[in-house]
């Protein structure tokens, strides 16, 4: 959550969106299922790119992307089939897919190449029962950002096997300088896409929850059937916030290029000072991410006495410096923790000054760091119901805490 913090604000323009939409007092009853017209026709120019076109018959308004994933998932995939998650991965993936009663398999990532899907990997877990691919990017937990070139290799793998792609991209246009983001749409000849995005992320706004599903389909492969589905399940519920819907033409269309500037600079400012400082500590090994709001960092825990595993790590740490990461067990790949890099860049300095106190207390091995990032204020131990916990394997927390220090 971008917000938690305090200091990563939406700007006024969205918020004089909203205002305006508000005192209209049009938007105070309920909205078609996929959402109102006005809404989708906005979200549609937002999203079109060359090479894909979108028009508003194409746009599924939601409560926000996690509920879009649910929609696709759910109109792709009956129970008792099987989709494809990336390892690391958003937890929540395989808590929609069980609770619909169908089944995951995990691709690998490669964190020797940024986070690329093994491809090889990809097309070995495929097999007759698999209804979609998951593509995460930018990547959450990873901040990875994919290539036009790797974009191009998973939709041959997926266009050679005949899988239609759930497109997961929240975190689009998040990207450091220097990167470049391509939606994956936009690079797909033959493979049909849903593509679910949504204000959360980039607009700071997650507790807004306005999300939705693009709908790709250039040859019609999925035909009125998974439009249809889509509408049907979209009848679960009496619309999405349409306050916010009222908004969208405004905060999509006035949302000035600065706001989103200045976000993303902090963000890698940020990313830029953890890793230069992590990168000097004995057993920890950070891959700078290249956007989103995430940095995983490798924990050799055999260079730290006391831990067998990147939990107990992560639990000693929070009650010892009250600095709170998430193990990387909560992603299915552990011996990693992951990084939220949307606090204060005083907050990030000194969270690493904690950590590299905290390493040297328990590293079997001596070392100093080059410079000091920051001085250490005293602050109260967290309580034992503070420490993070993961419920039952799924990778869901029972009790996330944002970093503190």
């Amino acid at each position: 959550d971008p917000t938690v913090a305090g200091h990563l604000k939406p700007c006024n323009e969205i918020l004089d969106s909203v205002e305006k939409s508000l005192y209209s007092f049009k938007y105070n009853g309920y909205a078609p299922s996929t959402g109102h017209l006005e809404a989708r026709e906005a979200v549609a120019s937002y999203s079109v790119r060359p090479g894909a076109p979108i028009e508003a018959k194409d746009v599924v308004l939601t409560s926000g992307c996690s509920h879009a994933l649910e929609l696709a998932i759910g109109v792709l995939a009956n129970p008792g089939q099987t989709i494809l998650v990336p390892r690391p991965g958003f937890p929540l993936y395989k808590t929609l897919a069980k609770s619909l009663g169908i089944n995951i398999k995990y691709y690998s990532l490669l964190p020797e190449k940024s986070w690329e899907v093994d491809l090889a990997d990809l097309e070995h877990q495929i097999t007759y029962d698999t209804a979609a691919i998951v593509v995460n990017n930018p990547s959450n937990p990873c901040g990875s950002v994919y290539s036009r070139r790797h974009l191009q290799s998973i939709l041959e793998v997926a266009a050679r096997n005949y899988v239609p792609i759930i497109a997961d991209e929240i975190y689009e246009q998040f990207v450091f300088p220097g990167e470049e983001f391509y939606p994956i749409a936009s690079l797909s000849l033959s493979v049909p896409i849903l593509t679910c995005s949504g204000l959360t992320k980039r607009f700071l706004v997650p507790g807004w929850r306005m999300g939705w599903i693009l709908i790709h389909d250039r040859n019609d492969v999925f035909g009125s059937s998974v439009r249809n589905g889509l509408q049907s399940l979209c009848q679960r519920i009496m619309g999405t916030n349409t306050i916010i819907q009222g908004a969208l033409p405004a905060i999509l269309g006035n949302t000035p290029q600065n706001f989103f500037n200045d976000v993303i600079m902090s963000v890698k400012i940020n990313a830029s000072i953890a890793f230069s400082v992590l990168s000097e500590i004995p057993g920890l090994t950070p891959i700078m991410p290249s956007g989103a709001m995430y940095m995983m960092v490798g924990v050799d825990v055999g260079t730290f006495s006391g831990f067998h595993n990147d939990t107990e790590l992560v639990e000693k740490l929070v009650s010892e410096q009250s600095v709170m990461c998430l193990p990387g067990a909560c992603f299915d790949y552990p011996n990693y923790v992951r990084l939220v890099l949307t606090v204060p860049e005083s907050d990030i300095r000194e969270a690493c000054s904690r950590i590299a106190e905290f390493c040297k207390k328990y590293s079997k091995f001596s070392f100093n760091l080059s410079s000091k990032p920051a001085s250490i204020r005293t602050l109260p131990p967290i309580e034992e119901d503070d420490l993070p916990c993961c419920e039952n394997n799924n990778g869901v927390m029972e009790n996330p805490q944002p970093i503190r220090v």
